[in-house]
């Protein structure tokens, strides 16, 4: 193969390269416009499970360095996660148990939020987990109202 024919065949994938995001873009933007009714709880879901899970190695680390104090922080915000989980992927379904679901994680979320609280002030850590929970909490009430 001669570097015209290399070109040629490069210049041809990338341009269905581009046609093929361009495709995927459409479908993307085509899914993004029919939005969930629950956005604003699957993005709140979504802060707590990552923070949390950040949340958890961090205590997991403490209990590792001998702090006991921090295991029932681990099991509230691994509860959580779990949780946040299961309603993040209800609440993209537009599932009718969405509600159902919402008020168990709205007590899930407010048990590890006081849990949070405790340690907020000393581990920036705890405090972001403990926000993101008050916040999903928040998105759960509303949606229960």
């Amino acid at each position: 193969m001669n570097r015209r024919e290399v070109i040629s065949q490069l210049g041809g994938l990338s341009l269905a390269a581009i046609a093929m995001n361009s495709a995927a873009g459409e479908h993307k933007h085509h899914h993004h416009s029919s939005s969930s009714t629950y956005q604003a709880l699957i993005e709140a879901t979504g802060a707590c499970i990552s923070t949390g899970e950040i949340c958890l190695a961090h205590c997991l680390m403490m209990l590792a360095n001998g702090e006991p104090k921090m295991a029932s922080c681990a099991q509230s915000v691994n509860q959580t996660i779990a949780l946040c989980r299961a309603l993040q992927s209800l609440a993209a379904q537009d599932s009718p148990l969405t509600v159902d679901l919402a008020k168990v994680v709205l007590e899930a979320c407010l048990q590890c939020e006081k849990e949070c609280h405790k340690y907020a002030d000393k581990h920036q850590v705890c405090k972001a987990c403990q926000e993101a929970c008050s916040e999903c909490a928040k998105q759960c009430k509303a949606i229960i109202a």
